[in-house]
């Protein structure tokens, strides 16, 4: 941790506890398991008892016995202590004062409590250190405030350099879940939110944590409704999943409508002019109520900066999707003076950051130049990412949609609609088939499709 000038300021710390964690994992090797996830070695104030605990975590990693003979030649070869007579002496005294084994628990979390405490003063310090230099304007001082307290909260402060085998044990449970949860499902499963749209899911395993996805197309060809699909998807596949939308295009009220018109099968005109069947009501009552039970929030901000979402964001509780409509219509704090693409640039690096920070896949709609328009064969390539500048570096997939029929009024294939994955970092490029149904401004699989065509 670093070090600050904390004069007159009593830093908040309990040696008894501290002492009777490592005491009680001393005689009881097996409790490890239940402080591995929850306690890191950051999180001791006094840094003999830190060096104590790292030893004892690595060896828990590497599945070695922990016991106090196993400790004490373990401290010993990486020079915790001078001597040998030192390090029986405190640890041996450390074993002593434990009150009790099975309050290991209990010992652990005063241990962490003190630890965020601390942590709080030293960002506070920072806080008042920049806003005293005067550098950066108040906007940029706000967003470094609340990523300091963010930081707090998510754990992120305890995170710097991590031994390898951490990790390493980390995705071998994680590859072990998937499988266990690939059998008993009876197939393949994926590392992110399913978007429902299986070839989609194949193609990018799904909608996975801490990526930039950008959706990009020409105007008219759906991205705003399949991006709106797909958030209603992942809604209602996953209840406690929070979404978070922002909408910079379009109001609340019409990007609601359009899912009621998804939802409901009932047609854009319908919806823009009241003239309904009455036989459809009783579908508009069914989607409304499907719609109502989602846990999507929305945002209709317009200009809204990166800053702003993440601000935002933080209060939000279980986030698991943001959606982001769309790139080009999005602010900077910073003055470019009139380079767009420099601006754009900053936006879609702290865009990426942002998906890290807050550990959720990010799904930005992006325009496209005209370079399509200009070619025989129409379908997006990278180059065509409007203002591109760093869209496609940033970005962790970037994916295209094309209709065809969009171009060639006398193509029979009017449902027919292309999902080009252009990037993909976890896997391979192509195209995923899906179904367009106009009317009521929805994308399907593509099997669904083809047996309705």
């Amino acid at each position: 941790m670093a070090e600050y000038d904390l004069s007159g300021i009593n830093i908040p710390y309990n040696l008894d506890a501290e002492q009777s964690v490592l005491g009680a994992v001393l005689m009881d090797g097996d409790a490890m398991a239940e402080l591995a996830t929850t306690l890191q070695p950051d999180h001791f104030y006094v840094s003999l008892n830190r060096e104590v605990y790292g030893v004892m975590l690595n060896m828990f990693l590497a599945g070695d016995k922990i016991d106090v003979v196993t400790v004490l030649e373990a401290v010993m070869r990486q020079g915790v202590f001078e001597t040998s007579e030192q390090a029986k002496e405190y640890l041996t005294r450390i074993m002593t004062a434990v009150p009790s084994i099975a309050s290991v628990g209990k010992y652990a979390s005063i241990v962490v409590d003190k630890y965020m405490t601390r942590s709080l003063i030293f960002a506070a310090k920072e806080i008042i250190d920049a806003a005293n230099e005067g550098t950066d304007d108040a906007n940029t001082l706000i967003d470094f405030a609340e990523q300091k307290i963010f930081d707090i909260r998510s754990g992120a402060e305890v995170k710097g350099l991590t031994h390898i085998s951490a990790i390493v044990l980390d995705r071998i449970n994680a590859l072990n879940d998937l499988y266990k949860r690939a059998k008993s499902g009876g197939g393949q499963t994926m590392t992110g939110l399913s978007t429902l749209y299986k070839e989609l899911d194949k193609r990018i395993f799904g909608l996975n944590r801490s990526d930039l996805i950008i959706l990009a197309a020409r105007p008219g060809m759906g991205k705003t409704s399949f991006a709106m699909n797909i958030a209603t998807n992942v809604g209602k596949k996953y209840n406690d999943t929070a979404i978070a939308v922002f909408s910079l295009e379009m109001s609340k009220e019409q990007i609601v409508s359009r899912m009621i018109s998804s939802e409901a099968s009932l047609t854009s005109e319908s919806m823009k002019t009241g003239d309904i069947p009455a036989e459809k009501w009783k579908d508009i009552g069914r989607a409304a109520e499907v719609l109502s039970r989602l846990n999507i929030y929305i945002d209709d901000t317009p200009g809204i900066t990166v800053a702003a979402i993440k601000s935002k964001l933080r209060r939000m509780k279980n986030l698991g999707l943001v959606v982001i409509d769309y790139l080009q219509l999005m602010s900077s704090t910073k003055n470019y003076n009139g380079n767009r693409v420099v601006e754009i640039s900053d936006i879609t690096r702290n865009l990426k950051i942002m998906a890290k920070e807050l550990n959720v896949p990010v799904i930005t709609l992006s325009q496209l130049a005209r370079g399509p328009e200009q070619r025989p064969d129409k379908r997006p390539m990278l180059s065509d990412l409007r203002e591109s500048g760093s869209i496609e570096q940033d970005a962790d997939i970037v994916m295209f949609l094309y209709r065809n029929a969009y171009y060639d009024k006398t193509d029979p294939n009017v449902n027919a609609c292309e999902c080009i994955v252009a990037k993909n970092r976890h896997g391979e490029t192509g195209t995923v088939p899906l179904g367009w149904d106009g009317e009521f401004t929805r994308f399907t699989n593509a099997e669904f499709a083809r047996q309705e065509q």
